[in-house]
């Protein structure tokens, strides 16, 4: 039998660890990590793009000798990049909200407003190298959220030389953004999927995709159509205008190693110190994507359980092959009968799976599925599993959506990716081959139909990014990476004309800012100094 979209664990995003009272290893991460939606991210939705969609590019801005940005020459978008910035506090950082045009390619179709926020650099102005941009991924994580909650992470001389700069992507958060419903209309899209046992099923799963993305238009308008990566990465240039720098310097994780990609794709001359952690590979197909992340869920859950049995008190009992096949009975039998939860919704196995998939983005967080499995298993409640799959949807107890994520993760990736359009016996084949390699929970990252019916067709296309002319471009990949596998890091920097790799031999997503010294020190240096690393760099 093929689920629609149980769980594909989509979403690309910096791990912080989670706050999961009363499980004090769990800290809530802000932005989390995201596991792409089921009903919709269409196959691959762990992706979220591919390489760079043909649009026609108007005429960049040029930049004097001076650094300073010109307004170009034609395009019409000289009023876009002669704007000025009006900084406002909000709390210890400054925020400000700019004008972009709704389509880059109609600049007079009208406007969309950019959110974003900043830490000033500490150090001497001699010492200042620019504004350093972030993207914690997703697609639909908040960059704004992410630099109030990460932001001190970063070491002092990185703080010291930059601007430090979050902004949230148009179609996110603070920014003009995606709206879809409340929380109800979320849930039943999202958490309540029937399964899909023949073509009626298929057909009917096609109609809810198009009744929900029908009400996403209706509530967010045009911007539905154009919150595609190409479209953000030209908004990305137009911040880096603004904010007076001649070239970008932009960390991106997960997500945002695709964002900034595809940038350097379309304006190699401009990139200037770029991270790119945790990558996509923007060159496989989507079934692919979708193997390739069940595969590295798996191989951290065996991690995960190898670990768990080698200390105290681990409900899991027997070999590494008998504690998966008591997660795999665990998440079975809340398909068949959810969880109570001591007053939440009932934990189904959309849930059971988010909140497993939750913790595995960061190691730190194995003690807290311990804790949701030892709950789960010995007292037949989920309420830590519920919470953990809560803090990952942004959602509240009371079935309240915290914020936009999930609805923007749907329409960018609907967007960036060509949908595919299946029956229920080609579903079922994906889903087969995804077992293979991913027999615990394989089944609930097969694709479901996707994006199909999606009211708004697909802009994006997929293939390698090369990014020619580009400066040096550091790409750091963790070998245990379950979100965004290592070996697409090693495809992206291979790919890149100018990229460089620098492994962290770990557990978890993303390496910079929680790995090791050896990490922080390449890539500080590099984004400090210009020193670029050793290729092949391992810690």
């Amino acid at each position: 039998m093929c689920r629609a979209g149980m769980v594909p664990p989509v979403g690309y995003r910096w791990p912080v660890p989670l706050d999961a009272p009363p499980v004090p290893a769990l800290r809530r991460p802000r932005p989390r990590p995201h596991v792409r939606a089921a009903a919709v991210v269409g196959a691959g939705a762990l992706l979220l793009a591919g390489c760079v969609a043909p649009k026609e590019q108007t005429t960049p801005p040029t930049v004097d000798a001076d650094g300073q940005t010109q307004a170009p020459v034609e395009g019409g978008i000289e009023a876009y990049y002669g704007q000025e910035v009006a900084w406002e506090e909000c709390g210890d950082l400054e925020c400000a909200v700019v004008q972009a045009p709704l389509d880059w390619d109609d600049p007079g179709a009208g406007s969309i407003e950019l959110a974003m926020s900043r830490s000033l650099a500490t150090g001497p102005d001699d010492a200042r190298v620019g504004s350093l941009l972030l993207n914690p991924g997703g697609p639909g994580s908040s960059g704004i959220e992410f630099l109030e909650g990460a932001g001190a992470a970063f070491g002092e001389p990185v703080r010291e030389a930059f601007d430090l700069v979050g902004f949230d992507p148009r179609g996110v958060g603070a920014s003009s953004a995606v709206d879809c419903g409340d929380g109800s209309v979320l849930d039943d899209f999202f958490l309540d999927v029937p399964p899909l046992e023949d073509d009626a099923d298929v057909e009917a799963a096609r109609a809810r995709v198009a009744a929900f993305s029908e009400g996403c238009l209706a509530a967010t308008g045009p911007l539905l159509g154009h919150v595609d990566t190409v479209s953000a990465a030209r908004d990305l240039d137009l911040l880096r205008a603004l904010l007076g720098d001649e070239q970008l310097h932009y960390a991106g994780f997960s997500y945002g190693t695709f964002l900034g990609a595809t940038y350097a794709e379309l304006f190699p001359e401009r990139v200037g110190r770029m991270l790119l952690d945790g990558a996509l590979d923007p060159s496989i197909s989507s079934e692919q994507l979708s193997v390739g992340q069940a595969e590295g869920f798996e191989a951290a859950l065996r991690a995960y359980v190898e670990d768990c049995q080698a200390g105290n008190g681990c409900p899991l009992r027997g070999s590494t092959d008998e504690g998966m096949q008591q997660i795999a009975r665990l998440v079975e039998r809340t398909a068949q009968q959810p969880l109570d939860t001591e007053g939440g919704v009932p934990l189904n196995a959309t849930l059971a799976v988010y909140g497993i998939v939750r913790t595995l983005y960061n190691d730190a967080d194995w003690p807290a599925l311990t804790a949701g499995l030892e709950e789960a298993l010995t007292t037949d409640t989920g309420a830590l599993l519920l919470a953990f799959a809560n803090d990952y949807l942004s959602r509240t107890a009371d079935g309240d959506y915290l914020d936009n994520t999930m609805v923007a993760f749907t329409a960018i990736n609907c967007l960036d990716y060509p949908s595919e359009r299946m029956d229920a016996a080609a579903l079922a084949e994906r889903t087969a081959a995804i077992e293979e390699v991913a027999p615990t929970l394989g089944r609930f990252f097969a694709t479901d139909v996707g994006c199909d019916g999606w009211a708004v067709p697909s802009t994006g296309e997929r293939g390698p990014i090369a990014a020619d002319g580009a400066a040096p471009i550091v790409v750091v990949g963790t070998t245990g990476d379950p979100a965004t596998p290592y070996a697409w890091s090693v495809s992206l920097a291979e790919q890149l004309s100018s990229g460089v790799l620098v492994t962290w031999e770990g557990e978890g997503h993303t390496a910079y800012l929680r790995s090791n010294a050896c990490v922080t020190d390449a890539v500080d240096a590099y984004l400090v100094d210009g020193t670029v690393p050793e290729d092949g760099l391992t810690c």
